[in-house]
């Protein structure tokens, strides 16, 4: 690889332009959701009966017989098979962090004519092999059997491509002795007990109206666009979709022209193609934008329940990937995929709803809507203090380290973010206060008289990592690449948990009379947790030492973070939510350290594969250059001391980089043949391979400022984000 492959893709992205796309409806009522079998689907091919009984199923988790299965499996292939399909797969979670897939046809054979079958047998259960997909140590290799068990609350979908479709069914993967393999059976498990506690709480505050609960979410997602044709010449980015080198270019964010600016055309176009893909597969995407950084965007949907939009994120993730190729980008959700530019983030709207369509984290105008909201806001208080290392695990991986605490994305140390309205609120209800001022009203704290909480009474503040923002929290921490699963999975949980301790705590106070408990139990976990609120800058240093004082634990990095994962208090509450045994949580732990691992080792194999074979010789191309052309000119008599100091500077950085060179590869060895735990291995990468990487990079970055562009192969920074 030369540099005449990037000055030849550079031409042609010159002359590109917007792919030209097949005509589409512009009816997006009419488009929307054409490729799911959901519930209008099913209304119209099932009887009353059967669609009543499987709308239940999805909407509050009740038992599917089988005999509806069968029903709804016919169906189901009917309407698929008129759709294009001729195959089906049972899409899953593994532990890896994207999706699984295996197709089988609907081809059978009856009396040696083909016929198209499926039965509700292979809807409700796959056998996919197991032994290949990360356990963490539930089972050996050798023991292959796993399972994919049908998830009704998700509804089946058909993907298409130019030479067929495929019948999609969103599952759940576990093995042959019951433990969850996959990311989506522990999310069920948290939203059922969720569920149940919320439950538990609304009959204590007198509501008898509401059936179930359920947690919802929107992601908001950051992606940056390359075009391919400099994607295929950068090496790191290929293998770890991050750039590992990258001098600093003339022009990076600093014009803060970028953000919400005009969407090129190119890319305009792709997000166009992406919307209707999506559309169709009835993901409710709203928003597109162009974000912070240059070729950096983000796309948006409108809230769904959490169970579902979990799935419809790495469906947009595949989405966006796949249609990128089709348009000449490379999509990259990396977390960090350029130095010194912003990275990118999944931004997890967060909120509880109920069957009968109200939002719990809605502010009410009413006394009885204001005590509930007041009991659930004292909940996620406690449930983000006491369960915050938790947390901060839940969106713990290599990619993430990069991004957590710089100032582009919130800190590493969790803390909520209320708005001067509600820490007032909260402040009055600890000190007992009967009234406050606020804005020119008065703002009584009786429980019975609790005032109207408008939305959107404060500011928003983008440096905080948990944010109310009206009628949601924004747990803005979360990492772009990432599945969403994991993060909600621990987030039900532990505000479970804390419904059930603040149910325990009013029922135990009862004799006084219900406000009088509520009172005296929220302001005792408001005086608790006060510590986690924090409106501030989550930027500043000022911050960093506050929460020391506070005792808010600050963990920068993933290993650190992941630790915690079996530590006995999580543990329990894993066992006692039912969401994670013991064995199911350590395996987390075990798995997340090897991916953790890997992806440093394979990024410290491509730093030095880059480094040795097109850095160095491309600088020493340079160094050769330069000394030819002082010999000449001190041939010839002509002064040469300012640039004989330009190829003593250069040689000394090539020394220099020789030098990181042979200590990463020495580093590196070290850690592959370390033998000890999945932690003590993953430390040894953390603290020996990537301080080696760094300190190779700045040798590496120093010399592309200095070796002839003529020379230099790998795409620079300023094509990569400005080329579209």
């Amino acid at each position: 690889m030369s540099s005449a492959a990037r000055v030849a893709a550079i031409r042609s992205i010159a002359n590109k332009s917007p792919h030209a796309i097949e005509a589409r409806s512009t009816n997006v009522p009419e488009l929307f959701g054409a490729n799911v079998f959901g519930l209008e689907q099913m209304r119209t091919c099932l009887p009353e009966s059967a669609y009543q009984a499987l709308k239940l199923c999805m909407e509050q988790g009740q038992h599917l017989s089988p005999d509806l299965a069968d029903l709804v499996a016919n169906e189901m292939k009917q309407w698929a098979i008129k759709r294009g399909a001729t195959h089906f797969t049972h899409w899953f979670q593994p532990m890896t962090g994207s999706t699984a897939e295996k197709h089988d046809s609907f081809v059978d054979f009856e009396n040696d004519k083909v016929v198209m079958e499926f039965s509700g047998k292979a809807l409700i259960k796959g056998e996919p092999d197991a032994s290949s997909f990360p356990s963490g140590g539930l089972r050996a290799t050798f023991e292959a059997r796993g399972y994919t068990a049908w998830d009704p609350t998700s509804p089946a979908f058909i993907r298409e491509t130019q030479n067929g479709a495929t019948l999609c069914i969103p599952t759940a993967f576990c093995s042959w002795t019951g433990e969850a393999l996959d990311e989506k059976t522990p999310l069920l498990r948290s939203s059922e007990a969720l569920n149940a506690s919320a439950l538990k709480l609304l009959r204590l505050l007198g509501d008898e109206r509401v059936t179930h609960v359920y947690p919802t979410l929107g992601c908001e997602q950051e992606y940056f666009l390359i075009d391919r044709e400099l994607y295929v010449l950068r090496p790191d980015l290929v293998t770890t979709g991050r750039t590992l080198f990258g001098a600093k270019p003339p022009k990076g964010q600093e014009l803060e022209d970028h953000y919400f600016g005009s969407i090129p055309r190119r890319v305009l176009s792709f997000m166009q193609d992406v919307e209707q893909e999506l559309w169709k597969l009835g993901v409710p995407v709203k928003t597109r934008h162009n974000e912070v950084a240059p070729s950096q965007y983000e796309l948006a949907p409108i809230f769904e329940r959490t169970t579902i939009a979990s799935d419809h994120n790495m469906l947009t993730m595949e989405v966006l990937k796949q249609v990128g190729q089709r348009h000449g980008f490379y999509c990259t959700m990396h977390e960090k995929p350029y130095a010194g530019i912003n990275g990118s983030g999944k931004h997890n709207n967060f909120s509880l709803s109920t069957g009968t369509g109200e939002n719990l984290l809605e502010p009410g105008k009413s006394p009885e809507e204001n005590m509930r909201f007041i009991v659930i806001l004292a909940a996620v208080l406690r449930a983000v203090d006491e369960y915050s290392d938790l947390l901060r695990a839940s969106i713990a991986h290599a990619g993430n380290d990069h991004r957590l605490g710089a100032n582009e994305a919130p800190p590493a140390i969790l803390s909520i973010y209320l708005g001067d309205q509600l820490t007032e609120v909260m402040e009055g209800i600890i000190s007992g206060q009967k009234g406050t001022s606020r804005k020119g009203g008065t703002m009584k704290l009786g429980v019975s008289s609790l005032p109207d909480l408008p939305r959107d009474a404060t500011d928003r503040n983008r440096t905080s990592p948990f944010a109310f923002t009206g009628n949601k929290f924004e747990f803005r921490a979360v990492g772009s690449s990432q599945s969403p699963t994991k993060p909600m999975t621990v987030l039900n949980t532990i505000m479970a948990d804390s419904l059930d301790y603040l149910v325990t705590e009013i029922e135990s106070r009862m004799s006084k009379g219900l406000e009088t408990a509520v009172n005296e139990v929220i302001a005792e976990v408001f005086s608790k947790h006060q510590r986690i609120v924090f409106n501030g800058n989550g930027y500043s240093e000022e911050w960093h030492a506050e929460a020391k004082r506070r005792g808010l634990p600050n963990v920068p990095n993933a290993v650190d973070a992941l630790a915690c994962l079996n530590s006995k208090k999580n543990i329990d509450l894993f066992s006692r939510m039912n969401v994670l045994s013991p064995a199911e949580a350590d395996s987390r732990m075990n798995i997340q350290f090897e991916a953790y691992s890997k992806a440093i080792a394979i990024e410290g194999q491509c730093a030095l594969s880059i480094a040795r074979t097109m850095i160095l010789p491309a600088a020493q191309k340079t160094q050769r250059d330069v000394a030819d052309s002082l010999s000449s000119a001190k041939t010839h008599g002509f002064a040469i001391e300012k640039q004989s100091e330009r190829l003593r500077d250069m040689t000394m950085r090539i020394e220099a980089l020789v030098t990181c060179l042979d200590d990463l590869a020495d580093v590196f060895d070290s850690a592959e043949s370390h033998v000890g735990s999945e932690f003590d291995h993953a430390k040894v990468y953390r603290d020996k391979v990537v301080p080696a990487m760094d300190r190779l990079r700045v040798e590496a970055d120093q010399l592309e400022t200095m070796t002839d562009d003529e020379y230099w192969p790998l795409p620079k920074y300023r094509e990569l984000l400005f080329l579209h």
